[in-house]
């Protein structure tokens, strides 16, 4: 279990770069991309959804917070349940946040020690909400303007448009993720653009 091995030192020589962006931005397909060319890629949230099931402390804490209903009879994490719960409760939602986010901080650190190339990166949701860019190299942020990523969410979640508007309207704004970060890239385009637009980044990052 997580909370039962020793915290590893991050490998003082990583330069680690953080991806980011809104819900359907497609930072997992750029992040796909740079896998693809060759460097690890760290999926915070899928990490995330692993660490709530496998770590015993944690889930004793998140029933604590939540209720026993936050995991089903299987003793799964209710996600369903969790999201709708906390959607409408600040509070309750940074409550969370306080109990996943060390968890998953110390799951990446030892991720992180097993690398062994130059360049780390790691995609987030949240990299400049919760400060993250600060302990990174450097940050990609993939965004696109709002229609495009209603649509592509709409399509490939089934959902409405009100739904994914509500999301949306409770992330960080795009202009101001734009204001930290040290790459932009804009998915308005094809599979192709972004492709290119990335190995244009990573060229760039490489050079550093």
């Amino acid at each position: 279990m997580i909370e039962e091995e020793a915290e590893p030192e991050p490998r003082e020589n990583a330069k680690i770069i953080g991806i980011t962006g809104g819900i359907g931005s497609g930072k997992t397909t750029v992040s796909k991309f740079i896998e693809e060319a060759g460097f690890p890629v760290y999926y915070s949230d899928v990490r995330a959804k692993t660490i709530v099931n496998d770590d015993a402390e944690l889930q004793k804490n998140i029933k604590a917070l939540l209720g026993e209903n936050s995991y089903d009879d299987n003793g799964f994490y209710n996600r369903r349940y969790v999201g709708e719960i906390i959607f409408n409760d600040e509070e309750l939602r940074l409550k969370l946040n306080s109990l996943i986010h060390p968890a998953v901080k110390i799951n990446f650190e030892k991720w992180v020690s097993q690398q062994k190339t130059p360049f780390i990166f790691k995609e987030t949701a949240l990299l400049f909400e919760l400060k993250l860019n600060q302990s990174c190299y450097k940050s990609i942020l993939v965004t696109a303007d709002d229609n495009c990523r209603l649509k592509r969410v709409m399509d490939r979640d089934e959902k409405t448009y009100r739904e994914v508007e509500a999301v949306m309207n409770k992330q960080m704004p795009e202009k101001d993720k734009i204001k930290f970060a040290d790459f932009v890239i804009y998915n308005n385009d094809g599979l192709d653009e972004l492709h290119e637009e990335t190995m244009m980044i990573l060229s760039e990052i490489k050079t550093l």
